[in-house]
């Protein structure tokens, strides 16, 4: 690898837990910062806009700002401007991310003439994913409605243990509908383009730090970025052990990536 000259940073597992800092976490961002490393928090965090995100990471003592954040939500929205304009979208969703779709049009009913939604879209899994609306988005596929997911995690990591997340619903919406969904979080092509667009980075000289071998490490080294694993978060050695790579690197956490940076020559 070429010297490291832009990080990508996954938030959930990485940087925190349930929102709290990991240790350490702060103060290694803290000194990319000083060391004048440009970075991008990645994330396919479901819950928050950026400028949430940014509230409560910087008043845990991040150093950071809405520009830094790249979420799943916004890439969502930059494909259903691109792809479906002036769509009608049913978003089922855990979380209000309405800031972070400018441009398209969220519906919950039919219009006045009876027309059902155009875009079915799912965001994070939560007390949304009940019965009534999964069965609803089904009925929709069916009749032919495009099915768009914004990310296709099977779990995530909470304060109170591993919870499910949206690909464990996902997989049985595509199956039964007989459809295939098009995802634009991570481990999307695009989600990636866009954030190595977002700083002007080649992904030859940049870094992907993620607690998600697959959706994070692998997923980046696909696209010719270096991948870092980090031992935090929903990280599992028996996930690794599975997985169908080898991450670049392996550290403990995320304070260990300013000296893994070091010793990399930058």
């Amino acid at each position: 690898m070429e010297r490291t000259g832009a990080a990508l940073i996954d938030i959930d597992g990485v940087l925190t837990v349930s929102w709290e800092p990991l240790p350490g976490a702060v103060e290694a961002m803290e000194r990319l910062r000083a060391e004048g490393i440009p970075l991008a928090l990645v994330t396919n965090t479901t819950s928050r806009t950026r400028a949430r995100i940014a509230e409560r990471l910087a008043g845990a003592g991040f150093p950071v700002g809405p520009d830094d954040i790249l979420t799943a939500p916004a890439v969502t929205a930059a494909h259903l401007r691109a792809h479906h304009p002036g769509a009608r979208c049913l978003l089922i969703n855990d979380g209000d991310v309405r800031g972070d779709l400018s441009g398209v049009t969220l519906v919950e009913e039919e219009d006045a003439e009876g027309a059902a939604p155009d875009v079915v879209v799912l965001g994070g899994a939560g007390g949304a994913f009940t019965y009534a609306a999964l069965n609803r988005a089904f009925r929709l596929l069916q009749q032919g409605a495009p099915l768009v997911a914004m990310h296709r995690n099977l779990y995530w990591r909470t304060a109170g243990g591993y919870d499910l997340d949206t690909g464990a619903f996902l997989l049985g919406l595509e199956r039964a509908a007989r459809t295939e969904a098009v995802v634009t979080g991570k481990p999307a092509r695009a989600f990636f383009a866009a954030a190595l667009a977002h700083l002007g980075a080649d992904p030859g000289r940049t870094l992907m730090v993620g607690d998600d071998i697959d959706t994070d490490v692998l997923a980046a080294q696909r696209h010719g970025i270096t991948g870092v694993l980090v031992r935090t978060g929903k990280y599992r050695p028996e996930t690794q052990a599975a997985a169908d790579g080898t991450p670049d690197h392996v550290v403990d956490s995320f304070a260990d990536v300013p000296v893994l940076l070091e010793g990399l020559g930058r």
